[in-house]
């Protein structure tokens, strides 16, 4: 696996007790020496216990577990060149601090070519084709297909990038050692041999339940960290039979980035459909803009010139 010692310590940061993305980003410089590390969480943690000598053993231990893995092509941390550039609009305590990945982490160094595509789990056959038609489009044009390889709209997203011969990214909201959901472990490896990307911020699997829920929201909320548009194809809005999406909080963390948001939507024919009623309550924010061959058109042409404007 390929690290540097800057990742290594930033994984030996947050192994200790207290310690998370938020303080790490306040409290850590790049290519900071074992010792100062040391010092900084000793003072932080008050852990009178963790001797400098325990310390240089836990990293010893988790270097050795690295060195064994054979999944993961490398892990990147913030300060390492390959390193995504973050957002000033993100919160320290949002902003991931260590992704492990496997295929082209520069996919991701910079989202200039990048698009979100995401939505609902079950979609009907003509929000497929539907979406199949605009990630084509957008594929087409250069650009790469960003999604969490869940089942449905993200699956469909990641296909259609490989069926146009594109790059596809899929963020993960577990292991790259096992694929959620494990139905889709044929797709992971498809998008690494096609020169794609898979990432995730985890090399532990979940615990609980509830941690895996906590997992799929902070995914979402990368989706469109690493997007220069989120694109909705369909989704349900909260309701009192159980039916949700993860679609919500992607679409949320992009409004709170000031990230381009676009849903599919016909006013003629989707009015009664309840696979859209988290479109039409995003439409009524004036700037969540509808999916359109001109919208479209405008993503492409947007990202082509790479405008600052976007």
């Amino acid at each position: 696996m390929k690290y540097t010692d800057n990742a290594l310590n930033i994984l030996l940061a947050l192994d200790c007790k207290g310690i998370g993305p938020a303080w790490i980003n306040k409290n850590i410089g790049t290519n900071l020496d074992i010792r100062t590390l040391w010092e900084k969480l000793r003072f932080f943690t008050k852990d009178i216990d963790l001797s400098f000598e325990l310390f240089c053993q836990k990293r010893d231990c988790l270097e050795q577990l690295l060195e064994a893995d054979d999944i993961a092509d490398g892990v990147v941390a913030m300060g390492d060149n390959d390193f995504p550039i973050i957002s000033d609009s993100v919160k320290y305590g949002e902003r991931p601090v260590v992704l492990f990945y496997r295929g082209d982490i520069s996919l991701i160094h910079t989202i200039d070519n990048n698009v979100a595509v995401i939505g609902v789990l079950n979609p009907e056959r003509d929000i497929e084709e539907r979406e199949r038609a605009f990630v084509k489009v957008l594929v087409s044009n250069g650009i790469n297909i960003v999604s969490g390889l869940a089942k449905g709209c993200d699956s469909i997203a990641h296909n259609q990038a490989l069926d146009s011969n594109g790059k596809t990214i899929a963020i993960l909201p577990g292991t790259l050692r096992n694929i959620i959901p494990v139905e889709n472990k044929d797709l992971s490896d498809e998008i690494v041999s096609k020169y794609g990307l898979l990432v995730t911020e985890y090399y532990k699997d979940v615990s609980s339940k509830k941690e895996l829920v906590d997992r799929y929201v902070k995914r979402d909320r990368l989706q469109a960290m690493f997007s220069k548009a989120v694109c909705l194809a369909a989704s349900y809005a909260p309701n009192n039979q159980g039916n949700d999406s993860g679609s919500r909080h992607a679409m949320g963390k992009a409004k709170e980035y000031n990230v381009q948001r676009y849903v599919m939507y016909n006013r003629d024919t989707d009015c009664m459909n309840a696979q859209f009623d988290l479109n039409r309550d995003l439409l009524k924010d004036p700037s969540v803009r509808v999916l359109s061959t001109k919208s479209i058109t405008e993503i492409c042409d947007r990202i082509t010139m790479k405008s600052t404007l976007f």
